[in-house]
This record gives C-alpha cells, structure tokens and sequence, in this order.
C-alpha cells in the first residue's frame, strides 16, 4: 500500500486511491493500518449485503462501488495466471444496488422515456470517452466497462457488471447480459445474445477472451468460456447442458459442477444435430441440435475474419 511521509506527517491511500487521515505524531508508517484499519470497497460491500437493514451510507458506498465498475477498476470476473477467478463480492455489490434502488422516471421527454431503478441509470457518452455509439436506440447501463475504441452498432444494449475490452464491436441487436466478460477485438455480429448472470452470486459469467467471432443469432449461456481466436457460426448456441463434439480431436466437451463448458482455443464451431438412438425418438429418425468443431483455425479463417477492420 503506497505511503507518503514528510515531515513525520504520514498519509496512505485506500485501494481506490484516497488519502486517509494522517496519524497521530510518533505513529510510524508500519504501524498505520493495525492501529487506524481503513475498510476496504470490497470489506464494505460485503457487509452491507449480508446486513438486513442498510443505513444511510449504503448508498453512498454502492455509488462508489459503481462508479469503480464503471471505469473498469474491479471486475466481475478477471483471469489470474491463466485461470477465470469470480469476484463474488462485485455480484453482492451489483444486487445491492438493486435492493438500494427505487423506481424512477428516467430519459428525455415524452418520446424516449423509460422507468427503472435510479441506482442504474443509462450511461452518457462523450467525446472523451472514444466509445463510438453510433445513433439508433443503443443503451448502456451505468456499472458497465466500455473501453476506448469499443464500436456500437444500433440498437444493441450492454447491461450493469459487463467489462468490454478495447476493439471490440457490438453489432445490432447484439446483447450483452450482466457480468459478462467480453475481451480485446471480439465481434459480437447481429443479434448475438450473450446471457447474463448475477445469482448464485458464485456462478461463473459469460467470458469470450479476446479475438473471438460469435456469428449472427449466436447463444452463449450460463457461464460458457470461449477460449482466445474461436469462431462460432451463426446461429450456435451453448449452454451448460449442451455437449461440443470436437470433430478433428476426437474429444466430447461437457460442462461439469465445478467448471462450466470451455470452447478451445481457436475452434471453429458449427450448429449440427446428433441421432437420438432410443426409444420412440430412434424409430422416428429424430436429431438434437448439437456445436460441432469441424476445424481449428487457419490462414483462411484468419483472412475472412481479417475483413471486419474494413467496417471499423
């Protein structure tokens, strides 16, 4: 923790970088934190969650709380040594918001206004910000990290807890469900649904890594990982029910109790169907919609993939 000492005067920050109190004379820098502990965001959120009266100053901590999510500076999920950790505590703070919340009339005029809870209003863009919101009924809620040089095709929506990194492009009708993770140069194409979660507040988010491309009327659902450079053709969906049949290794992907299904890797996934051989469903001939990797990707998938920058 970063400490400032002059003049035997000594100030620390707090993990969002505010100056806390300075200490008594003859209080050394070691000793600050032992003697004067500052509750962390993280420390705070976690208690007003679990407390069944909220005091006044729940408000006022949720606000920082989603000003933080909103720049980006805790995330719902992030990737420590490789591995996708989920931080509970930011779910708790997002359903806090809504126990805080209280309905409200929000928008401009009588043509475009909307009621919602007033802890998580639509977000305002600027300059400033290099996300370019193209005009059209596109709406990003407040909670939401949208990095510079993010493109949003109208209309799409981005809901609260979402973190999506910088190149990105969210297409029309695209729609991006709470705490899901989206990474660097992913294209979401038109009417891509990536589902959302926030209860259990254990549950892993929707995460698609950087590179990605989810093709048009796409489904990810219920904590799907879409591992770096795959490719979903349009119209696939996942889920934790659905097993991936990998063609070129010979593999059958499940999602499990501890980790949800995993898209490797730079796989090429495609809608196809699998027999049904018992019972009626065999007599009839009946298929079940199945993912199939049929290949992992090359130069020619990387070319066509490549002409998206054209539109950027």
């Amino acid at each position: 923790m970063p400490i400032r000492v002059a003049n035997r005067h000594v100030q620390s920050k707090d993990p969002l970088g505010h100056f806390a109190a300075a200490p008594p004379k003859g209080i050394c820098a070691n000793a600050l934190y032992s003697l004067f502990p500052m509750p962390s965001l993280q420390s705070e959120i976690e208690r007003f969650s679990s407390a069944a009266d909220l005091s006044s100053d729940a408000r006022a901590k949720f606000l920082e709380f989603r000003d933080a999510l909103t720049r980006g500076e805790v995330r719902a999920a992030e990737k420590i040594n490789g591995a996708w950790k989920v931080n509970i505590w930011v779910k708790q703070g997002i359903l806090l918001g809504f126990r805080l919340g209280e309905l409200t009339q929000m928008g401009s005029g009588e043509c475009l206004s909307f009621v919602d809870k007033d802890t998580f209003p639509a977000r305002k863009f600027t300059v400033a910000d290099r996300v370019r919101v193209v005009p059209g009924g596109s709406s990003v809620r407040q909670g939401a990290y949208v990095a510079p040089s993010v493109i949003c095709m109208p209309p799409m929506f981005i809901n609260t807890g979402v973190y999506v990194d910088e190149g990105t492009m969210i297409d029309s009708h695209a729609l991006v469900g709470s705490c899901a993770q989206i990474g660097k140069r992913v294209h979401l194409s038109a009417a891509a649904q990536i589902g959302g979660v926030l209860e259990p507040v254990n549950a892993a988010p929707v995460i698609i890594e950087d590179d990605v491309l989810v093709g048009g009327n796409c489904g990810v659902y219920e904590g799907t990982l879409v591992r770096t450079g795959a490719v979903l053709g349009a119209g696939t969906i996942l889920t934790r029910s659905t097993p991936l049949y990998d063609l070129v290794r010979g593999e059958v992907y499940r999602a499990t109790e501890e980790k949800p299904l995993e898209v490797p890797e730079g796989a090429v996934v495609v809608p196809g169907s699998r027999a049904v051989n018992k019972g009626q469903a065999a007599e009839w001939g009946i298929s079940l919609y199945t993912p199939v990797i049929v290949k992992y990707r090359d130069e020619k998938t990387a070319k066509g993939v490549g002409l998206e920058d054209w539109l950027r």
